[in-house]
């Protein structure tokens, strides 16, 4: 009997002791993967490298995932996550380039990165104070990617940039919400695995940045 209630009292720390673990990792590895896709950003907007295009981005980026979510156990899994946020940093520059080239070019895009930070940081903070566990939201941010990464697509095939605005504002509140989902299931055990969790988190600093600078550029008539 006292082995048992022994057991019971440690499992509970040793499952937060492993959240903690989680934790600490997942935010030392995206620090570290931030850093390397602006590297790899700066990198490419120095070099004026092309734009790779829709179908090899799309390529690039569900490949190097696949292979990061296969190798998650292991070391070589984190050469995959470097290899996909560095290709994503990549993928960046050209449009940043862009975007740098007009007018007010630089003040767009500082706004869309200081309010990116701002955003992850205020939802991060609020998940790990609060412990609120937003896991109800899975289902709902899952369908609702879907379905706004099938309308960006369409957006560009058949060009409407009035549908490409909307997108960015749906992906702007799904990547928020994915945020604090992801935060939620880190704490509470749901994620396990502080690489997919680095992942999740990376992607939906990405697409929430890229969706900001879209809008600002549209309020600036850019």
């Amino acid at each position: 009997m006292n082995t048992s209630l022994g057991t019971a009292r440690v499992d509970p720390q040793i499952s937060v002791l492993e959240t903690n673990r989680v934790v600490r990792n997942t935010y030392l590895l995206l620090s570290m993967t931030l850093a390397f896709s602006a590297m790899t950003a700066g990198a490419s907007m120095a070099l004026k490298l092309p734009h790779p295009g829709l179908l090899l981005t799309l390529a690039g980026y569900f490949g190097l995932l696949f292979l990061t979510a296969k190798y998650r156990d292991s070391a070589t899994g984190l050469v995959f996550v470097f290899a996909l946020t560095g290709f994503m940093g990549y993928t960046l520059g050209p449009i940043l380039n862009a975007y740098l080239a007009l007018p007010n070019g630089s003040q767009l895009v500082m706004t869309a990165m200081g309010a990116t930070a701002g955003i992850f940081l205020a939802l991060s903070a609020y998940a790990l104070t609060t412990r609120r566990d937003f896991s109800f939201m899975g289902g709902f941010l899952m369908t609702g990617i879907l379905v706004a990464f099938l309308a960006g697509l369409g957006a560009i095939f058949f060009e409407m940039p009035s549908l490409s605005l909307a997108v960015s504002s749906m992906f702007v509140l799904l990547m928020a919400g994915l945020i604090l989902y992801e935060t939620s299931n880190i704490i509470h055990g749901g994620e396990t695995n502080y690489i997919m969790a680095t992942v999740t988190l990376f992607v939906a600093i990405f697409n929430l940045f890229t969706s900001l600078l879209h809008l600002l550029g549209f309020m600036g008539d850019e």
